[in-house]
């Protein structure tokens, strides 16, 4: 099916129908990526159906294409654009980046002067914030509201996570500081400058970190380890 002809729309109570179909497929992708992800369940994903606080993709037919959803955090200063997720016979077809699109925009109407924010090890959602006029910050720079960082705990990554106090990890951060931010131009030229180093460094880290976990280790020098590779 041609991309112009998906319904890209805000959720509504309606769509509760596609909550464990949503659900179910972004555990699905997190484990073939191999990469943890805040869990929810579909009870959560309804919710924010309700809310008017999700985008949902179908289409005209009403078959599901893809999902996102609105968290807020630190007394609505910061929010995040979460649990992008798009139905795999739909990958690669342009339409993540409409979603994107979406639910930044319902991000801005709802939550005017907060941050957006994201964390992500994906390159091309890495693309689809630089065109949208996200940063790349340090994770000083996030929300620092515990419940947002308990949904790590669910990532494989959480250990270094905690290793490094919070300050560093395998995902990159992103964030659109509405009174502070780049064009969505400049920061595009600027991501194509680093994003093939960026990959290559990536592909270091992952690459490293399963030939050390495949072996036995004593924790001092699991510690030793993740250190070292955080600061490549």
């Amino acid at each position: 099916m041609e991309q112009s002809q998906i319904i890209v729309r805000v959720a509504t109570s309606a769509d509760t129908k596609y909550a464990s179909i949503i659900t179910d497929e972004i555990a699905a992708s997190a484990q073939v990526r191999g990469t943890g992800i805040a869990k929810r369940s579909p009870e959560y994903v309804a919710k924010k159906m309700e809310e008017g606080k999700a985008v949902i993709a179908h289409t005209p037919e009403g078959d599901w294409v893809g999902f996102c959803y609105i968290e807020a955090w630190g007394h609505d200063q910061f929010v995040a654009n979460s649990g992008l997720i798009v139905a795999p016979s739909y990958r690669k077809s342009g339409i993540a980046k409409q979603i994107k699109k979406r639910i930044f925009d319902l991000s801005r109407e709802k939550y005017p002067a907060a941050k957006i924010f994201g964390l992500t090890t994906g390159l091309a959602v890495m693309k689809i914030n630089s065109d949208l006029g996200y940063e790349p910050v340090t994770y000083s720079e996030l929300t620092d509201d515990e419940e947002f960082w308990a949904g790590c705990k669910s990532c494989v990554n959480y250990d270094i996570l905690m290793s490094k106090e919070r300050k560093n990890c395998m995902c990159t951060a992103m964030l659109y500081d509405p009174t502070d931010h780049y064009e969505p131009e400049e920061t595009k030229e600027e991501f194509k400058k680093h994003s093939k180093l960026y990959e290559r460094f990536m592909r270091i880290k992952q690459s490293r970190l399963l030939k050390f976990l495949t072996g036995k280790q004593s924790n001092d020098k699991k510690k030793s380890f993740f250190s070292q590779l955080l600061n490549l």
